[in-house]
């Protein structure tokens, strides 16, 4: 059985599916017995149901009970290799559903795909493309009209794909990541100052500064 959405489910529900799942047995709307069930689920979300379960908002008990072979699948802008493959096959999907022969992709149109952050994922991609479809003539989709975010939406877009850091919080996580490496040696043939390719005394220096203790490469 495949459940989609599963972070939307109220919390009432979420008791019931628990004790199915738990006691792998149902009982019918309006009937008087029980029924036992031998069925697999598969469930499915955009959330992120550990916050959700700190926040309260999901069952600690079902989440784990769920959480048995998690995949976890990168939102369409970290996998842009994707989107010529997606694209092409809801033109083909809505071709065929409009009767229309459209088979291909401008090239321009196919850059402005991969250089759009994708907020909606590839629902909204599949919505760009119906309506693209739609509005073509000719066998080619030369043009697809893609909303410009504002730039407050665009830096969410954007903050969620990386960790913005200043200079400092740049080189203070490379030291870290190079003195946990070496164990915390320093100086020395193979130590963390030789492999960044500055004296010992200057990488004390800079360990000394961004505020780099022992305690950290515990």
């Amino acid at each position: 059985m495949f459940l989609d959405e599963i972070g939307e489910m109220p919390l009432d529900l979420q008791v019931k599916l628990l004790r199915v799942l738990q006691e792998r047995e149902i009982e019918r709307v309006g009937g008087r017995t029980t029924i036992k069930i031998d069925t697999r689920i598969i469930a499915a979300t955009n959330r992120n149901l550990e916050k959700d379960v700190e926040d309260g908002r999901f069952r600690s008990d079902l989440y784990y009970r769920l959480n048995i072979f998690p995949i976890t699948l990168p939102p369409l802008r970290e996998r842009k290799e994707d989107i010529e493959l997606l694209a092409t096959h809801f033109i083909k999907k809505f071709s065929h559903k409009t009767g229309k022969r459209i088979d291909s992709l401008g090239i321009r149109v196919l850059q402005e795909l991969k250089e759009y952050p994708w907020p909606g994922n590839i629902r909204e991609l599949e919505h760009f493309i119906e309506r693209s479809v739609l509005l073509t003539s000719g066998t080619m989709i030369k043009e697809i009209h893609l909303p410009s975010l504002k730039s407050g939406a665009l830096a969410k877009v954007i903050s969620e794909e990386i960790k913005l850091q200043t200079i400092d919080e740049n080189e203070k996580a490379h030291i870290f990541q190079i003195l946990k490496y070496c164990k915390g040696k320093i100086s020395g043939h193979g130590a963390a100052a030789e492999i960044l390719g500055v004296p010992p005394s200057t990488l004390n220096s800079k360990i000394k500064r961004l505020g780099i203790t022992r305690e950290h490469l515990v």
